[in-house]
């Protein structure tokens, strides 16, 4: 997992940061806040070399992944509305794809 598929996992961390920041900024939300912390801290741990082997890693991130597309699926099935459900979906759909086209 080095790289571009590495690089588009950081990239996505920052997205999933800065959108849990835009939700509590707008709305005052401190699950956004909280939630996306506790996802983008969990996928730092699968970005960081060495702390875990790289097959391992990448099958975690993969599952974490996973687990935020679930997520963001039902906030979107829940309020119909795309913003920020659907764009985070889109980008976790994008993520899972171009790691496991790209992956070492």
């Amino acid at each position: 997992m080095h790289n571009f598929a590495n690089t588009v996992l950081w990239i996505y961390i920052v997205l999933l940061l800065v959108g849990g920041l835009i939700g509590f900024l707008k709305a005052g939300s401190k699950v956004s806040l909280i939630s996306s912390s506790v996802f983008a801290a969990a996928l730092v741990v699968t970005a960081v070399p060495g702390v875990f082997q790289p097959a391992f890693a990448r099958g975690l991130a993969n599952v974490i992944l996973a687990a935020l597309l679930v997520v963001f699926a039902v906030r979107l099935a829940k309020t119909k509305k795309f913003m920020p459900s659907g764009l985070m979906l889109v980008l976790t759909i994008l993520t899972l794809a171009l790691r496991n086209i790209f992956k070492d």
